[in-house]
């Protein structure tokens, strides 16, 4: 069994959506994360704050140097993670499609090196 990480992919600067909208999405991924559990595919999910919030620590010259994020600009940020167990890609890339469903926004789906510990 590998792990797989499904990386939500949110556009840059956009506005939130209307909170009827928010609700609707926050309660289509309770449908997603419960299915994910109930099937043994669960490990890990969370949203992520805003990339000004995030802090890089980059060595330089036997130190580390500490600034404020983000790390790189981009059109799109990370916006949350959701790590995964599935028997192989093809199984990952539905999970991933029943994630774009739910958050309305693209998924990159990706494999962790390894393989999981069943």
């Amino acid at each position: 069994m590998k792990y797989y990480l499904l990386s939500v992919m949110q556009p840059v600067g956009d506005e939130l959506p209307p909170p009827k909208v928010l609700a609707e999405i926050g309660s289509n991924l309770d449908v997603f994360h419960r299915e994910l559990k109930e099937a043994g595919s669960w490990v890990f999910a969370g949203g992520l704050h805003q990339p000004e919030s995030s802090t890089v620590l980059r060595p330089r010259d036997g130190d580390v140097l500490i600034t404020d994020g983000p790390y790189a600009e981009g059109k799109e940020m990370l916006g949350g993670i959701c790590l995964i167990k599935a028997p192989d890609l093809d199984a990952a890339l539905e999970w991933g499609r029943k994630a774009a469903l739910a958050t309305t926004l693209p998924i990159e789906v990706r494999p962790v090196m390894g393989e999981a510990e069943d």
